[in-house]
């Protein structure tokens, strides 16, 4: 059988394994699917009527949208922190789960794409930004940096995941020269993808709580918290409902690099704080707007803290012997994970734009419609990530494969 008839067969079986399951899987993919909608119905509405539909504004121009997509970034990147000990030092227990770091960065990076289509209001107009038929302003530009950093990692996991997949769908060695060089190149791109995001704010010099040096290693720890943090939750998930084993040394070699890396995210932060606070020049405004608020304008202060609270707590249970017990390593990880959301997030984006470069003092708020397009991304993250790893589970446990099917 030729291999384009071959793979074109995989594909179609692959497509019908979502369909099969027992009735709590059919009951997540339709909850998802109805959220998903849900959500592309609010983009729509976004669509039609414009802008106003978010709490968007001229002085606050970037808001829930974004805030969501640098967070993501940093979920993607972190797919590294396994790759690294996999690849490099041959760490034989991350081999067979590593494949789902990378599935996890795949679909963070989806989700990146989709939140930026929503930001761009109208995206049809994003061919402006393409070669030939646009402009695509290499190398002056950092959007297009980031744009060209983010599809490029994009594209690099999935042909990871794709050739090892259908490789063991087929039940054939993987050949090293089509996955090896990908895997080193992935590991410099996730710290890049990362970097460049975070040079796309600070390279903006008027906007003062971004114009810091120190933003990009904030970036990283962040990123190399909140994202293995989120493989854990994941990886249980996968335990619990599935029958793929993932043995507790998996959890524990993550859990060392959140002990690592949350308290240099906290101490990052501290250490911001601290510069802003103890010059007290008008450059210190946004960071006293973020945390108790400006002239009776403190929308950002009931985020900020409890997420400083989160990422506190979440240092001190990792720190403790108790962090061993699986129960209490998930409690540090949900609160990493959503305190970093947080900080990294509205956190983040939104007092670069408070006051405005004019002095102005413009709040901005999610809309109920902006909170159900992120929803409905979010939605469609975790079915992305369901339906990717419905397929990925029985290869890797042998149970999916070619020659259940007459391919030799």
């Amino acid at each position: 059988m030729k291999w384009y008839k071959e793979y074109l067969q995989f594909l179609i079986r692959a497509f019908w394994v979502n369909f099969r399951g027992g009735k709590r899987f059919y009951a997540w993919m339709a909850f998802l699917t109805i959220l998903s909608l849900i959500g592309l119905n609010a983009f729509i509405k976004q669509f039609v009527y414009g802008m106003a539909t978010t709490g968007m504004t001229d002085p606050v121009s970037w808001g829930f949208y974004i805030a969501n997509f640098t967070y993501l970034v940093g979920i993607a990147a972190a797919a590294v922190m396994l790759l690294i000990p996999a690849y490099l030092y041959n760490k034989k227990e991350l081999y067979e789960v590593v494949l789902f770091g990378e599935i996890l960065a795949i679909t963070a990076l989806l989700m990146c794409v989709l939140f930026v289509v929503a930001d761009l209001g109208h995206p049809d107009r994003a061919w402006h930004m393409l070669p030939i038929i646009g402009k695509f302003n290499l190398p002056s530009s950092m959007l297009s940096w980031d744009v060209l950093v983010v599809n490029g990692y994009l594209l690099i996991n999935a042909h990871v995941v794709g050739y090892t997949l259908y490789m063991k769908y087929l039940g054939r060695p993987l050949n090293k020269w089509f996955i090896k060089p990908f895997v080193f190149v992935s590991i410099g791109w996730a710290v890049a993808v990362h970097t460049v995001t975070a040079f796309l704010l600070v390279g903006l010099g008027a906007r003062p709580f971004w114009n810091t040096a120190i933003l990009a290693p904030r970036f990283l720890a962040s990123a190399f918290a909140a994202g293995p943090a989120f493989i854990i939750i994941a990886f249980q998930f996968i335990r619990l409902y599935t029958d793929y084993d993932i043995s507790d040394k998996v959890m524990m070699f993550l859990r060392k690099i959140i002990q690592i890396t949350v308290p240099i995210n906290i101490f990052l932060f501290v250490s911001e704080v601290f510069k802003e606070l103890y010059s007290d020049t008008h450059h210190s405004e946004p960071m006293i707007y973020l945390l108790f608020g400006l002239h009776g304008h403190d929308a950002l202060v009931p985020w900020i803290w409890p997420a400083i609270f989160f990422n506190i707590t979440a240092m001190i249970i990792l720190f403790l012997p108790l962090s061993r017990k699986i129960f209490y390593l998930n409690i540090a990880c949900v609160l990493t994970v959503v305190g970093i959301w947080v900080e990294k997030g509205m956190g983040l984006v939104v007092p670069g734009f408070v006051p405005s470069t004019l002095g102005e003092l413009v709040e901005y708020t999610p809309t109920a419609n902006e909170l159900l397009v992120v929803l409905g991304v979010w939605a469609f993250g975790f079915l992305a990530y369901s339906v990717m790893a419905k397929v990925a589970i029985p290869i890797m446990n042998g149970t999916f494969k070619a020659e259940d099917h007459g391919v030799n």
